[in-house]
């Protein structure tokens, strides 16, 4: 969706969607308009709410059969088990993904692996897909007036050229670039703490090889989990960033991470958009 300024501050129901890195604060952004007059539409939330609301808990009760205890009672239907997925604590989603390695260290083999990931990527697909109905369901319904789509981080990594035209027929999309500060800074926090993470096959399938000859691991299930994590989230980042900037070309805005973290209430959002559009 393309506008100019003037059509962007006179548009009435303003419709955007935030892309960029975890971490870049697309989440913080949203929390900063008014959640009277704005619908927050979290894409991971969607996901793991009503996509991967079931292999979500598959996984659990498998955790769970595990503990004799546990598997008597939910063997007799004394007890049940549920996620607690909120906007703010979407835990439950990275259990499910998982991190590749050593099974007694917490890891996947690489087969399950890459069937959760394929899992997740057709999840993300129809979250950014319901984003048209989500935006006239909340109005008819809620009586919202604006709407705002938080994109998971891993949007880019899709390749799925008719989800893009969705969200670009029906919001205006707007990239937060990052800094390099910033950047270094993800990076360092990956390293401390490892995440699990969404991959494109093809990238996988690229760097695998190249971790398990580099650090002399014979196999995927012989490889420490949280060591592959951080060994790769530097070349996923780096791969991510040029995908992100296509996207915002072809559809859609780009905006610096630093102007994001001025913006402190609605009427500095409408002006920081207003500005990217004249630019």
């Amino acid at each position: 969706m393309r506008l100019t300024p003037q059509e962007f501050l006179d548009w009435d129901r303003k419709k955007i969607t935030l892309l960029g890195m975890s971490g870049t604060g697309k989440t913080t952004l949203a929390n900063r308009l008014p959640k009277r007059t704005w619908f927050h539409y979290s894409g991971d939330y969607r996901i793991g709410t009503r996509y991967l609301d079931e292999p979500i808990l598959d996984n659990i009760k498998r955790q769970a059969m595990d503990v004799p205890f546990l598997r008597d009672l939910l063997m007799s239907d004394s007890i049940y088990i549920c996620s607690n997925i909120t906007v703010d604590n979407l835990a439950p989603i990275s259990s499910f993904l998982g991190k590749l390695g050593d099974p007694d260290r917490g890891g996947l083999p690489l087969k399950e692996f890459k069937r959760r990931q394929a899992l997740h990527r057709q999840a993300e697909i129809a979250a950014m897909r319901d984003v048209p109905e989500f935006i006239d369901k909340v109005r008819e319904i809620y009586g919202y007036q604006h709407f705002i789509n938080d994109a998971g981080g891993s949007v880019c990594e899709l390749d799925d050229p008719e989800t893009l035209e969705v969200l670009a027929e029906n919001t205006l999309i707007l990239y937060i670039r990052t800094s390099p500060e910033l950047e270094q800074m993800l990076v360092e926090r990956a390293a401390r703490d490892p995440k699990p993470l969404y991959y494109r096959e093809a990238f996988l399938d690229e760097h695998l090889p190249v971790f398990l000859k580099e650090k002399g691991y014979p196999t995927v299930e012989a490889m420490p989990p949280d060591e592959f994590v951080s060994w790769v989230f530097p070349y996923l980042f780096k791969s991510r960033l040029p995908r992100y900037q296509a996207i915002a070309d072809r559809y859609g805005y780009t905006v610096d991470v630093a102007d994001v973290a001025k913006v402190r209430d609605e009427s500095d959002f409408v002006r920081l958009v207003a500005s990217v559009l004249g630019g």
